[in-house]
């Protein structure tokens, strides 16, 4: 690393992003803000794996921004701004429920590993308590409401809540070795 760039001001070091100094100036900020913005995307995120995507984005974002020809005044901030917009985009994503039905499996890729998810699904939900797995087939399948399950079931939408609620959990607890081996598969399928 070149010592001269340890004594410059972060503004100077991003500016120097778009000159021959790229990699040392690179190397500088990345030596200065790398442990904090990585703890920042640990904190918001709470998982390793998530944390490292974020925090890889956040500085590539910085060279892309000093790239763009960026102005930028307050470095700690405009670092930090941007590893916040991604967590929180991250968040989102990991935070939006996505719908289990045919349709969805029909378009992801059949590959083995998808194949062999399918089945241990299917083998994790008939481990389902009766009254459980209906009420998460009803919801899950053929997108009942609450109400329209209670319906069906006989029951009032404050147990026809409990039993999915109880069932996505029992599903998570039971695929989750499963789910981090397949690196495709929507991680919070069985979000409740």
């Amino acid at each position: 690393m070149n010592v001269v760039l340890q004594h410059h001001t972060d503004t100077e070091l991003y500016k120097a992003l778009v000159t021959p100094q790229r990699d040392s100036a690179f190397g500088e900020l990345y030596r200065r803000y790398g442990t904090r913005i990585y703890l920042y995307c640990r904190r918001i995120l709470g998982d390793g794996i998530h944390a490292d995507d974020m925090f890889q984005e956040t500085f590539i974002s910085i060279l892309r921004s000093a790239d763009n020809g960026t102005n930028v005044e307050n470095f700690p901030a405009y670092i930090h701004r941007i590893a916040r917009n991604h967590c929180l985009r991250a968040k989102e994503r990991k935070q939006q429920p996505v719908e289990f039905d045919e349709e969805t499996i029909g378009t992801f890729d059949k590959s083995m590993e998808q194949k062999e998810l399918s089945q241990m699904i299917s083998m994790a939900i008939e481990l389902l308590p009766e009254h459980h797995r209906e009420a998460f087939v009803l919801q899950m399948y053929d997108d009942l409401s609450y109400e329209q399950i209670g319906e069906v079931l006989e029951v009032p939408v404050s147990t026809v809540r409990n039993w999915v609620v109880r069932a996505k959990k029992k599903l998570r607890m039971i695929l989750s070795p499963y789910m981090d081996k397949v690196r495709n598969a929507p991680p919070d399928i069985f979000k409740p």
